[in-house]
């Protein structure tokens, strides 16, 4: 994949500015030619740690929900795993009137589209995640799905379906895609995120370091991920507030 951001790394230090968050987290222009490119936004402790008490919001701060907010009103659609919706009590993406002129002008919806990747397909439907979104809410299961359960699901979202027996990512994606939604954020958690590296799916990880160490056995942001070999990736941004430090890294530049 050509890639199409400078190599060079650049320091940041105003992750108050929206404006200059916007510029700095900008997709490359081919999402505007119809392809695809699939960032990762996770956050972590220095000592790996995906959580904290189980969750990842003891391990967030100020400027990191900010330019978490900032990855999705980028975004098209947000593709995140059905533990991580249970876990972390998922609601749908807002409409951000900082946004609303760019997204229009981009061809987008007011909000990004969630879209839940679950096997078993227990979720609660009754959730604002279904029955509030300012875009439909997608699920993307396998086509072996039970049929009471994708019937009941339906119903509240719009349903994918990709792979028997377990979720078929690079189909997945593919049709998130064909639904014309090329700039991909994905929120993990670190069991679909590493599920995402082992297809070699993803194109970028913005990674946020919390300056806490925190030991326990909390997953790392890539949980029980099988790549078929080390996947190098380069540093091309660096933010820097009270200690966090804001990574964004891309694949390597391709001839």
């Amino acid at each position: 994949m050509q890639q199409l951001i400078s190599p060079v790394a650049r320091t940041f230090d105003d992750p108050s500015s929206l404006e200059a968050l916007a510029a700095v987290y900008a997709y490359p222009e081919q999402v505007n030619g119809g392809r695809p490119w699939l960032r990762a936004n996770m956050v972590a402790g220095l000592d790996g740690g995906a959580r904290l008490d189980g969750l990842s919001e003891g391990l967030s701060g100020d400027a990191d929900k900010r330019i978490f907010g900032v990855l999705r009103a980028l975004s098209d659609v947000v593709l995140v795993g059905a533990e991580t919706v249970r876990a972390e009590g998922y609601r749908p993406a807002r409409a951000r009137a900082d946004f609303a002129d760019a997204r229009r002008a981009a061809g987008q919806a007011p909000a990004p589209a969630i879209a839940v990747v679950s096997r078993s397909l227990g979720l609660d439907l009754a959730s604002p995640l279904f029955t509030e979104p300012l875009v439909r809410t997608v699920v993307i299961t396998t086509e072996d799905a039970p049929a009471d359960s994708l019937a009941a699901v339906a119903e509240v979202a719009d349903v994918i379906t990709a792979g028997r027996g377990s979720v078929d990512l690079r189909a997945a994606v593919a049709a998130l895609v064909e639904r014309g939604w090329t700039r991909l954020l994905t929120e993990g958690g670190p069991r679909l995120l590493g599920q995402l590296a082992a297809e070699d799916l993803l194109d970028e990880l913005c990674l946020s370091l919390a300056p806490l160490l925190t030991g326990g056995d909390a997953p790392r942001i890539l949980h029980d991920a099988h790549l078929p070999d080390v996947q190098r990736m380069r540093l091309v941004s660096l933010i820097e507030q009270k200690g966090f430090l804001f990574t964004r890294y891309l694949r390597p530049a391709t001839p």
